[in-house]
């Protein structure tokens, strides 16, 4: 990624930056996020299939964006991410620079939010492919069998909140588990509160969810809950024609009624 690491040192030396968010090989070969201030450690950046993190969860953290004007290197979950995070003013497009990176690997040049956004528009919105079996394979359950599996795989949920952590949407400063005065979710690590967790949690992301599929990687115990809402990705496109970080100026899908809104689930 020669490319990309001669435009993080051009932004940084000519002081457009004063960051870059992209990616290096750890201590141990694997790959973490880089935050790179100086250009002289640019030549750390990498860019291959090991670079899997979402990025732009770190866009809102304040200690972030403390240090001043950002340049994230951005594959299409990451832009993605970006639009939903503009759209529900989070972040302003004039206070980062985007690298982004295509599919297969090559730097874009996207030198402002409309061509970002052309280049979202032409792209594969869906679910990933290697997701789309298991998620087809669920939908085959009946309801109890659905049921089963889901209290089987929550069952190992240590409410460790790794899953929140990671994914670029929960930007929360407080979140609803951390409020006690009242208290709406069980603190506990039991079946009726990793319940009341994932399912809140996966409402919350409904018609937000850019499927990059982070919650589910960091699970420190396995738990596929990013199938979660990969399923209501699927379920949001089915009944309103909806991706999610598509626009810059998003509807809340789950807060906005149309008169042609499908209505089949209302029995």
């Amino acid at each position: 990624m020669d490319n990309l690491i001669l435009r993080a040192k051009e932004l940084l030396e000519n002081k457009t930056v004063q960051v870059v968010i992209g990616y290096e090989a750890g201590p141990t070969g694997v790959v973490r996020p880089a935050f790179i201030s100086d250009p002289a450690n640019a030549d750390s950046l990498i860019y291959d299939e090991r670079c899997v993190q979402n990025l732009a969860v770190y866009l809102t953290k304040p200690e972030v964006k403390h240090l001043g004007r950002i340049a994230i290197v951005s594959s299409l979950p990451v832009m993605r991410s970006i639009m939903m995070l503009i759209s529900e003013q989070q972040i302003s497009y004039d206070e980062i620079v985007v690298l982004g990176i295509s599919a297969d690997g090559v730097l874009l040049d996207i030198a402002d939010l409309s061509v970002m956004q052309g280049y979202i528009d032409k792209s594969d919105l869906s679910n990933p492919v290697k997701y789309k079996e298991l998620l087809a394979e669920l939908k085959k359950l009946t309801p109890a069998e659905k049921f089963e599996y889901w209290q089987k795989e929550l069952s190992k949920c240590i409410k460790c909140y790794a899953c929140r952590q990671a994914c670029p949407m929960c930007y929360c400063t407080r979140c609803t588990v951390e409020v006690n005065q009242p208290q709406w979710i069980s603190v506990q690590s039991n079946a009726h509160g990793n319940m009341e967790w994932h399912i809140l949690r996966a409402m919350h992301l409904a018609g937000r969810c850019i499927s990059c599929g982070e919650c589910g990687r960091a699970c420190p115990v396995g738990i596929p809950c990013h199938l979660l809402t990969m399923h209501l990705t699927d379920q949001v496109y089915n009944y309103f024609k909806v991706y999610a970080g598509t626009s810059e100026k998003m509807n809340s899908v789950m807060s906005t009624y149309e008169p042609n809104d499908k209505e089949s689930f209302i029995v």
